[in-house]
């Protein structure tokens, strides 16, 4: 045994383990376009590129990756783009593989006992000819080891090239939006019985992958939260990995310290779903969180039926205008716009046709040759961009038509429409309330709907919420999830009176994770909704950039990992903005109305500001309230009745 170990750290000395670094650009934060340099550095063995974005000595090379990476790759690197990078085979790191001789394999995987473990036993097979091997966060000490000894066991250490630290484990999925992928974050953190130790791991889970983001992004931000919960818990670990690391020599983060670059920093709000409940389950009626929540949009692709059968797949990112320029839409608005779109491109073509005489040739006539064959060559060149027009256009009436069809069945206007009504009046006519629960919509939808009423109510009329679970009964839907709610607001009301003695373990469980942040469960309309339907968490966010002096924030921590630290969680006041550029993160799942929120605000800041968006994991409202009915049965509360099955 002492021999292994001494061998280890022999072994140890021959590794180099390259901590990637970025050089910063005084652009604003682009995170999509960060994150692909660094992978396509990765693609080109970490070599330096030149002006053209590839390296300067073409190497075929073969990429090995795990789930979590591929996820990380999907949005970002199409097929044609690998290729391009020389890389001309992919394979999954779990899959049985034929060895591939005189070709160096990129490997791009979580460090992980099974992926370190499956790495040895390919370097030992000598499936290829060298291992470039790149982890998507930190590898730990112990596993770099068990990396050196198993590769120096099997006589086959020759073969490891390098080790990277690539602190790429997110996925970002828009210039400004991205998440952890991290699955379960709300129930896990809101689990009544989980202990101490399992919240810690969790909180430093979220931490480091904040800090993969920011190391991407090669920024120190001053760090803002509420106090209480998760959100101050990921806050002080972050900001604790962040002193950290500044202290080590070869730090990522080479934007240049102290107080005189204070005001050119970014925020970053870190905030817990508590913050703003509502948002995770309410249906919205906007382009793009309406395709996410009916359509199941995952990792910016999406199947529906075609309009001559079978399915279709398309891909909505950035790539796509139309996607970009109306995603933020209200639905009848981007039908007319789809509509607008295509008279335009038959306009258009009917322009090219009787230029080229194809409905009238009477340019052509005469003999003016040279003007006639710059008319083709126009025609000619502008056939591509029509051909692109055309099938983004029919991509999206094709997905309007799928929606549309959703929406008449499920009613799904009326629920976004009656939700809103709600959420600006604080309640809804009893009689309304009850016709939409036994009216149209899914079970789900019904859910939702029970469960908006409830966060919107001032006080609990306790013969209305009888009449709606009677509702929920007679459409066959499992209301574990509205039990769990109400749980919640009652427990609210009751902390403000209950005294220590008295109080149930679950009392003191809400307590110790959330502190006062737990009333924003039922915080009513003021939190909610502001008159022009600005969300809670925008509202705060715009408040957090001011800096200025706003009694909704001026309790929030305060934290500088450049600054020496102080017990407070409060700092100088330089450091509470004003700020051109924030990060806000959201704790226990997010959504597409959020990120559409935060980008109309910055957009419409004079001068424009620039806010990224990111969470835990990007869920559907059905998604999150799967979670809480998980929560409402891991409390013995709700029926029996099998949870809703899944729209898509």
């Amino acid at each position: 045994m002492t021999e292994r170990v001494q061998n280890s750290k022999f072994t140890l000395r021959n590794f180099t383990l390259f901590r990637t670094t970025f050089t910063p650009t005084v652009m604003a934060l682009n995170l999509r376009q960060k994150q692909t340099e660094c992978i396509i550095r990765m693609l080109n063995l970490n070599q330096p590129l030149n002006a053209t974005g590839t390296a300067n000595e073409e190497a075929y090379k073969i990429l090995i990756y795990d789930k979590f990476c591929q996820n990380i790759l999907s949005p970002l690197i199409h097929v044609k783009d690998l290729r391009k990078h020389g890389v001309t085979l992919y394979f999954l790191i779990d899959k049985d593989r034929k060895p591939v001789h005189d070709v160096p394999a990129v490997y791009f995987v979580q460090p992980s006992q099974v992926n370190v473990q499956r790495i040895v036993a390919d370097a030992s097979q000598s499936l290829y000819d060298s291992f470039h091997l790149n982890f998507s966060s930190s590898i730990p000490r112990p596993l770099l080891e068990d990396l050196a000894s198993g590769t120096l066991h099997s006589e086959s250490i020759d073969k490891i090239s390098k080790v990277h630290d690539q602190y790429l484990e997110f996925v970002t999925l828009e210039n400004n939006l991205f998440s952890l992928a991290q699955k379960s974050c709300y129930v896990q953190l809101n689990d009544p019985s989980a202990g101490d130790r399992e919240i810690e791991e969790i909180v430093e889970k979220v931490a480091g992958g904040l800090f993969c983001v920011l190391a991407t992004l090669a920024v120190v931000p001053v760090i803002r939260c509420p106090r209480g919960g998760p959100a101050e818990m990921v806050a002080a670990v972050l900001d604790q990995k962040l002193r950290d690391h500044l202290l080590s020599k070869n730090n990522l983060f080479t934007e240049g310290g102290g107080f005189a670059s204070s005001f050119q920093r970014p925020v970053l709000c870190l905030f817990d779903r508590n913050f703003e409940l509502s948002v995770g389950i309410q249906h919205d009626f906007r382009y793009r969180p309406l395709v996410h929540d009916v359509l199941g949009l995952r990792l910016n692709r999406l199947s529906v039926q075609g309009d001559k059968g079978g399915m279709r797949s398309y891909e909505l990112d950035s790539s796509d205008p139309f996607w970009v320029a109306n995603g933020s839409l209200e639905f009848p608005e981007v039908a007319v716009e789809i509509e607008t779109q295509l008279n335009k491109y038959k306009k258009d073509v009917d322009e090219v046709n009787r230029r080229t005489g194809g409905t009238d040739g009477a340019e052509f006539e005469g003999t003016d040759l040279i003007g006639n064959t710059k008319h083709l060559m126009n025609a000619v060149n502008s056939l591509p961009e029509l051909t692109e027009r055309k099938q983004v256009i029919d991509k999206h009436t094709n997905i309007a038509t799928v929606l549309l069809g959703e929406i008449k069945e499920r009613s799904l206007d009326s629920y976004a429409k009656k939700e809103n009504d709600m959420m600006v009046r604080g309640g809804l006519d009893r009689n309304e309330l009850l016709g939409v629960l036994r009216g149209k919509g899914t079970k789900m939808d019904k859910l939702r709907f029970a469960i908006i009423y409830l966060i919107c109510s001032e006080s609990i009329n306790q013969s209305e919420v009888e009449a709606i679970e009677a509702a929920l009964r007679e459409s066959e839907v499992d209301n574990c999830a509205f039990q769990y709610v109400k749980k919640m607001k009652s427990l609210n009301v009751s902390l403000a009176s209950a005294n220590s003695a008295s109080r149930s373990n679950i009392v003191d469980w809400a307590e110790k994770l959330y502190g006062q942040s737990i009333s924003a469960v039922t915080a009513g309309v003021k939190n909610l909704l502001s008159g022009d339907r600005q969300l809670a968490l925008t509202r705060t966010v715009e408040a957090l950039m001011e800096g200025k002096p706003n009694p909704e924030v001026d309790s929030y921590i305060v934290l500088d990992p450049r600054a020496p630290k102080s017990g407070s969680g409060t700092s100088s006041s330089h450091l509470k903005g004003p700020f051109k550029e924030a990060i806000v993160f959201m704790i226990g799942g997010g959504n597409y109305m959020e990120y559409g929120s935060l980008q109309e605000f910055a957009q419409h800041q004079q001068p424009v500001k620039h806010v990224i968006y990111g969470t835990t994991e990007i869920l559907t409202g059905m998604e999150f309230v799967e979670q809480l009915t998980v929560l409402g049965q891991k409390m013995g509360l709700g029926g029996s009745v099998a949870p809703p099955a899944p729209t898509h």
